[in-house]
């Protein structure tokens, strides 16, 4: 596909052709977010390679979906240099999307080692990988809100702000970004790699089907409103900025499609928050999803004794966070289309069908082409 540096008319929409028959290489497939974003590529026509350490857990989004010959699931670390190398030697991607990391705030306390060699030496051994490698078009690093600098103020984080973190997942995700910006302006911007484009995202806190990570609140609450349990919540007061992880999703894929055929304009950090409503306490995430499944569904605060955990390990989580998105709006017309009360409705009613065996991939295959619709409706507004 001959560039077309600087075309812009067709932004804000997920364009078919531009996916169908692209090879497209997503670290951390198995994970919640690359699951999600490895059906949608497959569903857009895309040739997906996935590279991973492999599932994470049990239940696990990935194992739970059915995978025809349009995924190749490669297991691998992303602190093993030559096996990137060796996989983009092989596969020849045109787009990376870098999302395997370490992804849990308190699991970074209790393995600090492994958060900042996954996070960072795993994010400097695929853009050094990248820049060796003549088939990659443009690469999309996936980083977290975490990224900034926070301060806990009701100030709405710019992608101009400082990076920092206090704890070494939020750090961890301030260096990869730090890594993202060298590589760019010494590897890409300024060399021989100039037409390769190079993106980061920075996400909130994203909900929806098949999320079982540790200590999240959306899991904690499905898995035990799935055994008639009353969900633990630690923190009730603290607010999130909460999007479906198909819209964080959609904006990826829109910085894909805009930093590929157009670099120079596209080759920069960006925001994908929900809309500023949406930024909502834990306590009202938990009682609507309580709500939506029905069956008495509740939850209650921790209490001693519940976990192994300490009180002060409870305050080392940070309590406010919201993304300003506005240059996701302005230069690649992205919009949030799901409200937080759809998203919970669509979240609790993915894990009612899997908990009742239902066909899981094609409810998931119904949610994301649902969701397409409401894309272009919006887009026709």
């Amino acid at each position: 596909m001959a560039r077309r540096e600087g075309a812009v008319e067709d932004l804000g929409i997920i364009k078919r052709e531009f996916w169908r028959n692209k090879t497209v290489l997503v670290t951390g497939h198995t994970g919640f977010k690359g699951a999600w974003l490895s059906l949608w590529l497959r569903h857009l026509g895309a040739k997906v390679i996935g590279f991973s350490k492999g599932s994470v857990g049990s239940p696990c989004i990935f194992d739970a979906l059915k995978w025809d010959s349009s995924l190749v699931s490669i297991q691998g670390d992303v602190r093993d240099l030559k096996a990137l190398e060796d996989l983009l030697a092989l596969h020849k991607p045109e787009i990376v999307f870098h999302l395997a990391a370490q992804s849990l705030v308190r699991l970074s306390y209790s393995d600090p080692i492994d958060t900042f060699t996954t996070n960072v030496i795993g994010t400097v051994n695929v853009l050094d990988s990248v820049r060796r490698a003549p088939s990659v078009r443009s690469v999309i690093n996936i980083t977290s809100d975490k990224c900034y600098d926070n301060r806990e103020w009701p100030y709405a984080y710019r992608e101009s702000d400082p990076m920092g973190g206090k704890d070494p997942y939020s750090c961890s995700k301030g260096c990869a970004e730090l890594v993202t910006a060298s590589y760019r302006g010494s590897f890409f911007d300024n060399s021989g790699n100039a037409s390769v484009g190079l993106a980061s995202v920075r996400a909130g806190n994203v909900i929806g089907g098949g999320d079982w990570a540790l200590d999240r609140l959306v899991p904690d609450c499905m898995v035990a409103f799935s055994k008639g349990e009353a969900a633990v919540v630690r923190n009730p007061n603290s607010i999130r900025p909460w999007q479906h992880v198909l819209d964080a999703l959609g904006g990826y894929l829109l910085l894909a499609q805009s930093v590929t055929d157009s670099p120079t304009l596209f080759s920069k950090g960006y925001n994908f928050g929900p809309l500023p409503t949406d930024t909502r306490p834990v306590s009202y995430v938990a009682d609507k999803l309580a709500d939506r499944w029905g069956a008495g569904a509740s939850w209650r605060l921790i209490q001693a004794g519940d976990k192994a955990v300490s009180q002060a390990e409870l305050l080392k989580e940070a309590n406010f966070l919201r993304l300003d998105s506005s240059l996701a709006y302005n230069e690649l017309k992205w919009r949030p289309v799901c409200t937080l009360d759809q998203a919970l409705e669509l979240t609790a009613d993915w894990y009612k069908n899997y908990y009742s065996k239902v066909d899981i991939t094609r409810f998931s295959l119904e949610q994301l082409e649902y969701f397409q619709g409401q894309l272009s409706s919006a887009r026709s507004k």
